[in-house]
């Protein structure tokens, strides 16, 4: 463990927080082919065992590691739009299916938040908890939103995002084996409408077409639940 003194200077810029994180990330990518690329063990889930079991070794207090690593958090948002270019380029196969992907989206991203409130709530949860998990479904800049609008917990947020996205990919590719489905598009949307980001990374190593429908799903279920969630949200009484 390291001493106070050692651990104030470190954590007194954000380089250390940010260092710390991307080290982790190389760390886990490296470990995560030479695993041949477990589909339920994705490089970013090894990447925040890492980073948890460094922290907790240490000593570092995780709010000093979250202040630092806040900046990184500032390119979620253009990471996201920059998904768009897929998007653009798959067009044409796009509006090939826009009538069945404009009827499974609603009841499918409304399941998504419906069925982990559900749970939870039927195991006790408190409001604060259900608001956290409301929007687990969403990528991470649409979804912190939402959650502090719910009056939710960020860091539990942040956490059930990163087992949706695990579960999504381990669940998406069993179901598409057990039901024959090979259709890179309905598999790539599916991972993203379940999956967020994680689910569009899994879907770009598949095909570049179904990271394409991957990030259709993922931009559109975000939009779904960021409009409709808090106003379902309040009338139910959350």
């Amino acid at each position: 463990m390291l001493s106070e003194p050692l651990i104030e200077r470190l954590t007194a810029t954000p380089l250390f927080a940010i260092g710390l994180t991307l080290a982790a990330y190389l760390v886990g990518t490296a470990l995560f082919r030479r695993l041949k690329q477990p589909p339920w063990l994705p490089a970013i889930l090894i990447a925040a065992l890492l980073l948890a079991g460094f922290l907790a070794i240490s000593g570092v207090h995780y709010t000093a590691y979250q202040d630092g690593a806040t900046w990184l958090s500032v390119l979620l948002g253009p990471a996201t739009v920059a998904l768009g270019m897929p998007l653009y380029q798959q067009l044409p196969r796009i509006r090939e299916l826009w009538r069945p992907l404009a009827v499974c989206l609603p009841l499918s991203a409304s399941l998504a938040a419906l069925y982990a409130v559900g749970i939870a709530w039927l195991l006790g949860a408190s409001d604060h908890v259900l608001a956290s998990l409301a929007a687990k479904s969403v990528t991470a800049p649409i979804a912190i939103g939402i959650t502090e609008q719910l009056g939710g917990s960020v860091a539990l947020l942040m956490g059930a995002l990163l087992v949706t996205g695990v579960a999504a990919i381990a669940f998406v590719s069993l179901v598409a084996r057990m039901m024959g489905i090979d259709d890179e598009r309905l598999i790539g949307f599916a991972l993203g409408l379940n999956g967020h980001a994680l689910g569009t990374v899994r879907a770009f190593e598949i095909s570049p077409t179904a990271g394409a429908f991957a990030s259709l799903g993922m931009s559109l279920t975000g939009i779904f639940t960021a409009l409709l969630l808090p106003l379902a949200w309040r009338l139910f009484g959350g």
